[in-house]
């Protein structure tokens, strides 16, 4: 197999590593994703959960546990089919956490996800198992009871399992068209099963008289049905692991999600309904007798609807079901260790691919192995259950993801599909399966310990292996060399400095903070590496030659006189770099450096506007400020959040002596002015300044741009207070701020004020 030999950045010796290779095949159409997602999710779901959903719920309780559970698996399968229009790749809900949260959360979640995949599975072979031996016991070809027959099904289980794992060995295409046929193969079954039973409630409307109850032991065990089946609608995440090896992936993987929920839903709804109607004259409640047979439910309800052929029918359709979702689970599990393996996450022999049949094998072994162990040595519920767990645990990340990247990084993604509406399907999606997961225990208390012993477990490999070893990626922050104020003092600023030609303003107007904050107040530099995109990683401390040098520039200026620490860093995005910074390092206060030019899309800049928006510290973006002295500085004033801080930063800006701070108001005709004397009476005691300094100044006037141009001119500084609209609605309506900063010719200061409540959401959430 051909190998690449690369320098591990993490490696300090600096030793090289072969570099797996990791070319697939593309070749699965729509049609094979979207059966390779709806017969994952047909699989155990509609089989076993039939019986027990009707047992704890009612008639009534299984029909909505499915269409409840379709409608908050739509939710993250929106979260789902953004994230993998944008990043189209093996490795599902791992590669949206690395590039959300990082390493370790990332590790986290293909950790859950390949054994949350690994349980699915092993619960299809089972389901496999249970209803094949069951037919053949009732023709007698198997006569074995008790513990015999427990193991004749295990057995069964494993044979099975090791069948598809072969399946998945032999290639993707040969994964997605079997899976494809099984899949056709039990949807056509189950569509028949769901048209009988709604012909039988026709041709005999007395037996809609099943459903009265409707829901016999009240509405919340309605959360302990959904909690359970919930793993019925997982499928659409398998369809997130075929980014490598999908036709047109950012197209078609948010379509295959999409159609696959619905025909889902409309399926389990209809075999649902065919199984309370197909039942009559019992003796006893129908919901009662079909919860009788627990998992076996299903199977006994359809039996009495089609009594001729149903046993076999319902044979013929587990057959297919279940092997459709084995297929699948197989496939995604693999993928998900794969991804772990590619990233040096675990070892690098998972990601190694068959150089003929390009499948990575060694992840198929490990993944088969764990399907066969689940399924031979825990017990179905609790199989079930478990798998439900992970999945809720899993989706609650992802929709976390789908929030943060979109917040964060939306500027550098391309996505073939934005969902609607949003965040409220994320938001729903993470409040109902954090109930569905706490509700959960009341049908296994195993899957409470087996899914947070799972999570313990990888928690423990992340910090003793992963943490060390790991790769980085291009969506990563890399710090390059940093030499940091080691604890948090009463004030710290931070100065983002891109080359040594404006270093030397920036922390001489850093300066005028420092004297006014006091000899506590701690200065950290920040420079962002520029590296062309060919470049890997790797080669990243190559190009940090002007960076030292703008930070040498500032540290002259200001280390001598205040606590001085610095940081070189890379990051393709340099606004993310710097906000991620200024969080980490908890900065009071980030100042950074405009040269006036914008770029298209952006009110002031792909780099300035994302940290005005998301930044959780005070902000000062300065442009053309190279001046030692301020006599007249200009503040316009229209009361909100950034009043107080403009006039903080132009006390601090003015010569303290000779000069003076212009607070204008600008006023329609006919509208009321706002009583700027009012404001400088109760501000400026808290600024350390004089309030003969300040003076107030009225205007009455419909254009409000070209007034404070004209001012601007008659000042040496402006400062001006950014706009809180987020950068879209700014595009859309424009900002009046950002247009005045555009278009001033005299130096400029534009500020924003953090704001305590979202500066924390922002930083911790």
């Amino acid at each position: 197999m051909p190998t690449n030999p690369e320098r591990d950045p993490e490696d300090p010796s600096g030793a090289e590593h072969p570099k797996i290779a990791t070319e697939f095949s593309r070749n699965l159409t729509l049609l094979q994703i979207t059966m390779m997602g709806v017969g994952m999710m047909i699989g155990a779901g509609v089989f076993l959960g039939v019986g027990n959903a009707v047992r704890v719920a009612g008639p009534g309780g299984v029909i909505l546990t499915f269409a409840l559970n379709a409608v908050i698996a739509l939710f993250t399968a929106m979260s789902y089919a953004e994230l993998s229009s944008a990043v189209p790749r093996a490795g599902g809900a791992y590669n949206f956490a690395r590039i959300a949260f990082g390493r370790g959360t990332s590790f986290i979640a293909g950790w859950m996800e390949w054994f949350a995949s690994s349980v699915a599975g092993s619960l299809y072979a089972v389901t496999f198992a249970l209803y094949t031996v069951h037919y053949f016991t009732q023709l007698g070809i198997i006569q074995a009871t008790g513990f015999k027959l427990v193991l004749v099904e295990k057995g069964v289980a494993i044979l099975i399992a090791s069948f598809f794992v072969y399946i998945n060995y032999r290639g993707a295409s040969e994964t997605g068209t079997m899976g494809a046929i099984f899949t056709l193969g039990q949807t056509v079954t189950l569509a028949f099963i769901a048209l009988v039973g709604i012909g039988t409630a026709i041709s005999d409307p007395s037996r809609l008289a099943n459903f009265q109850p409707f829901l016999p032991n009240g509405w919340d065990k309605l959360l302990i049905t959904m909690g359970f089946t919930y793993v019925a609608f997982e499928g659409f995440e398998v369809i997130a692991q075929a980014g490598d090896e999908a036709i047109d992936p950012r197209r078609n993987l948010p379509k295959a999600m999409i159609y696959s929920i619905v025909i889902v839903m409309f399926t389990y709804v209809g075999v649902a309904f065919a199984s309370i109607v197909g039942v009559k004259d019992v003796g006893q409640p129908v919901w009662i007798w079909i919860g009788s047979y627990g998992g076996k439910g299903f199977g006994e309800a359809i039996s009495r609807l089609i009594p001729s052929y149903g046993s076999i029918l319902v044979t013929i359709t587990v057959i297919f079901a279940s092997t459709s979702a084995l297929n699948a689970t197989i496939y995604s599990a693999t993928r998900a260790s794969y991804a772990l393996g590619r990233d040096r996450m675990l070892p690098a022999v998972l990601s190694r691919l068959h150089p003929k049949r390009r499948t990575p094998y060694m992840a198929l072994l490990c993944t088969g192995g764990l399907v066969i162990v689940v399924a031979a040595f825990l017990p179905t519920i609790d199989v079930a259950s478990s798998a439900s767990m992970m999945f809720l645990f899993l989706f609650f990340l992802v929709n976390l993801c789908v929030i943060r990247i979109r917040r964060q990084m939306v500027d550098e993604m391309t996505y073939g599909f934005v969902m609607p509406l949003f965040p409220i399907p994320p938001i729903a999606a993470i409040l109902t399966q954090a109930v569905l997961a706490v509700w959960l225990i009341h049908m296994s208390p195993i899957a409470w310990v087996v899914g947070p012993m799972w999570i313990l477990s990888g928690l423990i490999i992340y910090h003793m292996y992963s943490k060390h070893r790991a790769t980085r990626t291009e969506d990563e922050i890399v710090v390059i060399r940093e030499e940091p104020i080691p604890t948090k003092g009463e004030y710290r600023i931070l100065i983002s400095v891109a080359n040594p030609a404006n270093a030397v303003a920036l922390a001489m107007n850093c300066y005028r903070f420092c004297q006014a904050k006091g000899a506590s107040t701690e200065v950290e530099v920040i420079n962002m590496v520029s590296i062309p995109p060919q470049v890997p990683l790797s080669e990243a401390s190559k190009y940090t030659q002007e960076g030292e040098e703008a930070i040498t520039e500032a540290m002259l200026y200001l280390a001598p006189r205040y606590a001085f620490g610095s940081t070189i860093r890379y990051c393709r995005n340099f606004a993310r770099c710097i906000i991620s910074a200024a969080a980490e390092r908890k900065a009071d206060l980030l100042i950074m450096g405009w040269q006036g030019h914008r770029r298209r899309g952006f009110s002031l800049g792909s780099t300035v506007d994302p940290v005005l928006e998301r930044a959780t510290c005070n902000i000062a973006v300065f442009k053309d400020c190279r001046q030692r002295k301020y006599m007249n500085v200009l503040v316009p004033f229209a009361g909100g959040p950034n009043a107080t801080f403009s006039l903080e930063t132009a006390s601090i800006m003015v010569d303290k002596d000779e000069g003076r701070v212009v607070v204008l108001h600008i006023a329609p005709p006919g509208k009321p002015t706002q009583d700027i004397d009012a404001f400088l009476d109760e501000t400026v005691p808290q600024l350390n300044a004089s309030r003969s300094l300040f003076e107030a100044k009225y205007v009455i006037a419909r254009d409000r741009f070209k007034i404070l141009l004209e001012e601007a001119e008659q000042h040496d500084l402006m400062v001006i207070g950014a706009t809180r609209d987020p950068v879209f609605r700014q595009q859309v309506m424009g900002s009046l701020p950002e247009e005045v900063a555009r278009h001033c010719k005299k130096p400029l200061i534009m500020v924003k004020a953090k704001h305590p409540i979202k500066s924390f959401i922002k930083r911790y959430i």
